[in-house]
């Protein structure tokens, strides 16, 4: 199989790095419209081969997109990255031309490919993906809930003291500081309920730390995070490419599910080699139901800028 990543800032990269080193593809293609930037990151991570043992071959482009022609799956991430106090709804004038463009041209020698959105917003950027390529709702995914749900563990395993791959968690519905939602009610420790060593007011940190876990790091560091972004894209692609049904959050359209249509919102959802395949019911209470109809409601608000 093929795979393309667009976008050779420090996410793209990354997540090309990081599909490389676990041998999903034959061959990886990293597509960007910077003179050099593609070729010049490839060839680099080309040479890391003999030393961290893969064999997959990658192939940098700029803006040549013939060469990404048969890829099966299509990473995203092109676009303008945060700065420190921005929100990714500022993003959305910007980033939409170029995600519309870029999957239109993608398209013309891909028509099968699944489609991964990582650019910002990435509600409205796969809302976007899914109105103007035609393509079917399962061929879209949003990969945002599943770098949330790494966040919002990490965040846990810290407040435990505790390793951070002891912790079940996930964050549903949408990717932004104020619309995701940490489901702690079902947030566990090896299957014990973390409820069980924490107590309401640590777990309410936990939550509100996961909320603006992208927002800490772009104040830190100055501009968006790239490593735990690049890694929650291989862990999506490879269920795709090994059909491994994972259940992930992930943006994915709504026709019904949780009480919402006409949107693209995080959900969980099974993840196989058509894409993904399922929505999975985790039957919200009153409270956390209110929240996932604030969160879509916050959603379609960004989406109406479209």
């Amino acid at each position: 199989m093929k795979i393309t990543v667009v976008g050779a800032g420090a996410v793209g990269a990354t997540c090309a790095d990081n599909i490389m080193r676990r041998e999903l593809a034959e061959e990886v293609v990293l597509l960007d419209i910077k003179e050099g930037l593609a070729e010049g990151k490839a060839l680099d991570m080309f040479q890391t081969a003999t030393l961290c043992g893969f064999d997959t071959k990658i192939t940098g482009s700029t803006s040549d997109y013939s060469k990404t022609a048969g890829s099966g799956v299509v990473v995203i991430t092109s676009g303008i990255p945060r700065k420190p106090g921005m929100t990714r709804e500022e993003l959305i004038g910007t980033n939409a031309n170029i995600v519309k463009g870029v999957t239109e041209s993608i398209l013309q020698h891909s028509p099968d490919a699944i489609i991964i959105i990582v650019s910002n917003p990435m509600d409205t950027m796969t809302q976007l993906t899914l109105q103007t390529s035609g393509l079917p709702k399962n061929r879209i995914i949003g990969m945002g809930g599943i770098l949330d749900s790494a966040r919002f563990k990490t965040y846990l395993s810290m407040a435990l003291d505790c390793p951070p791959n002891d912790i079940h968690a996930t964050v549903i519905g949408g990717h932004g500081d104020t619309t995701m939602i940490p489901l702690t009610r079902l947030a566990t420790r090896n299957g014990v309920p973390v409820s069980q060593f924490l107590d309401d007011a640590t777990l309410q940190k936990v939550a509100a730390d996961t909320m603006v876990g992208g927002a800490t790091l772009t104040k830190l560091i100055g501009t968006s995070a790239w490593y735990a972004p690049g890694a929650a894209v291989a862990e999506l692609v490879e269920s795709i490419v090994r059909d491994q049904k994972h259940i992930f959050p992930c943006c994915v359209a709504l026709n019904g599910e949780y009480g919402q249509s006409d949107i693209c919102l995080g959900v969980p959802v099974v993840i196989g080699k058509d894409g993904w395949e399922a929505i999975i019911d985790y039957t919200l209470t009153d409270d956390e139901q209110a929240k996932f109809n604030q969160s879509a409601e916050a959603v379609r608000s960004m989406n109406s800028v479209l």
